[in-house]
């Protein structure tokens, strides 16, 4: 028998459509503020109270990001080894319950408190950082491996894409959230395509152009509260040796080639300090902002960029529809319609690419729609590389909320995991024991309904702002999309947030 969370009640629907419905008019009639006087304020952690030490520690020192990595590698070897050679049972293995309970969920909730920060911990790019150049934090000279130039072909996210596309297949078409082993060899993968690339190329081209998870991370973080920055942009504007850029003599150059005071996008920072360990004037840290401020620039987007944006506002939705009640249902018609047989890989295949599809369509419907509302010779491409930003806070929020039921109801299976991590002489939960579990959640049912309810009502409100003052002047050529020009940006987004919200009121199904 399949255990169900419970849905999202109707009231917190209906609450959440009213505030919704105020922000659409809010942004219909309400100015934008200017480009010219748009301002972005932002705070420098290192001067708070409470964080302030910490963030100056991290700064100062390499040891306490080296003592994070010690513990994510440690975990990542537990996995591997659980995932081999533990229990069957998913529920039952240290591996299927860390990764996809708790580890994949806390990784996109993290972005929200701590922006790319994953990405400084992630232990598969340290354990390669550790196997090839066979030094815990210091530089290497001269560089390990090939130390090649990415290929021009090579320098943009579209592998990034279809991995991220390739790893949604493997976890739900063949299911490897239920297989500790296939959760083991997908995290044996990732690591070895670490190392190949840090063998062959310079820097961490992995990281920047093909890694699912730090591109999914780096997009996010674009509407996320924390950034690495300048202390002082003056400084940085006066900076002739660049240290952040091409490191220090302990210190290793930015892995992704970005220059600090010389970028304004969150896309491809990994937060791994070596910018603040390596510059002399001690003139980075990291900074609390607005959220969505940065997505607001006039900034367009490049043709990969747009589509991994749209391919993961879709990706997200489709996990969440892949855990409804119907879901077998829906496939197996597929399957008889076509002839599909047992296994219905086929039907899984083509009923996800069009999950992936749905959403790409909807914006597309929407920027056809706006073309004829703007000054002729306005063209079709050059919308929809500009308004894609509005998908990522649609895409975060339902992300979020999606994982806290995962979080909060199935995260518990970990303490009894950790005791015994390879499930050694254990049977498989009883649907008693799953059903026990699932309602045995540590805060109130409400609570977790009106945390769901407020981050989809925050995910519209970004979208909304993001559209409001990309509009505003997207192109800084003085065009503008204002008042009821926004109409179709706004019924796009309206659209997305009726479609989560109407998966989040269904019974969603247990991983595992």
């Amino acid at each position: 028998m399949m255990m169900q969370h419970p849905g999202l009640p109707l009231p917190w629907i209906t609450h959440a459509a009213i505030a919704m419905g105020a922000i659409v008019i809010w942004c219909l009639f309400a100015p934008p503020v200017p480009p010219a006087l748009r301002r972005i304020r932002s705070l420098d952690l290192a001067t708070l109270r409470w964080v302030g030490p910490l963030v100056r520690c991290i700064a100062l020192s390499p040891y306490p990001l080296l003592a994070a990595r010690v513990v994510s590698v440690a975990a990542f070897l537990l996995v591997i080894a659980a995932g081999l050679f533990g229990s069957h049972y998913p529920e039952r293995n240290f591996a299927t319950v860390l990764v996809w309970n708790l580890w994949w969920p806390l990784v996109v909730v993290s972005v929200l408190f701590f922006g790319t920060a994953w990405c400084a911990l992630c232990p598969w790019t340290a354990l390669a950082n550790w196997i090839v150049r066979r030094r815990l934090w210091r530089r290497v000279e001269p560089h390990a491996g090939l130390n090649l130039k990415v290929p021009s072909y090579m320098r943009n996210v579209w592998m990034a894409l279809l991995m991220f596309m390739g790893l949604t297949w493997l976890e739900i078409g063949l299911n490897a959230t239920g297989i500790p082993v296939a959760t083991a060899l997908m995290a044996t993968a990732m690591l070895l395509l670490s190392v190949l690339f840090l063998l062959l190329f310079e820097r961490k081209a992995f990281c920047r152009y093909a890694c699912p998870v730090g591109r999914t991370l780096g997009c996010y973080s674009r509407v996320a509260p924390l950034a690495v920055r300048p202390i002082e942009q003056a400084t940085c504007d006066d900076c002739k040796t660049l240290e952040c850029y091409r490191g220090s003599a302990q210190i290793e150059p930015c892995p992704t080639k970005l220059t600090v005071g010389r970028f304004s996008q969150n896309t491809y920072c990994l937060s791994c300090g070596n910018c603040m360990l390596s510059c002399p004037h001690k003139n980075v840290t990291w900074r609390l902002r607005s959220m969505g401020s940065e997505a607001t620039d006039r900034t367009a987007s490049l043709v990969d960029e747009t589509w991994f944006i749209l391919a993961l506002l879709g990706i997200t939705s489709f996990h969440g529809l892949t855990m409804m009640p119907f879901w077998g249902d829906w496939v197996a018609a597929i399957a008889d319609a076509i002839g599909d047989g047992r296994s219905q890989l086929v039907s899984f295949t083509l009923a996800m690419m069009v999950g992936f599809a749905v959403p790409a369509l909807i914006y597309a419907m929407a920027i056809g729609l706006l073309v004829p509302l703007l000054p002729r010779g306005t063209s079709f491409k050059r919308l929809f590389s500009a308004f894609p930003f509005v998908a990522l806070p649609l895409a975060f929020a339902y992300h979020l909320a999606h994982n806290m039921d995962h979080l909060i109801r199935e995260g518990s299976e970990f303490l009894s995991v950790v005791a015994n991590p390879l499930g050694s002489g254990l049977a498989p939960l009883s649907a008693a024991e799953r059903h026990q579990q699932m309602m045995s959640v540590p805060i109130p049912d409400e609570w977790l309904f009106t945390i769901q309810a407020a981050l989809m009502v925050l995910g519209f409100f970004l979208a909304a702002q993001i559209a409001r003052q990309r509009g505003a002047d997207f192109a800084g050529d003085g065009l503008r999309v204002t008042g009821l020009q926004l109409l179709p940006m706004l019924a796009f987004i309206a659209a997305i947030t009726a479609m989560n919200l109407g998966l989040m009121a269904q019974g969603m199904t247990m991983r595992m």
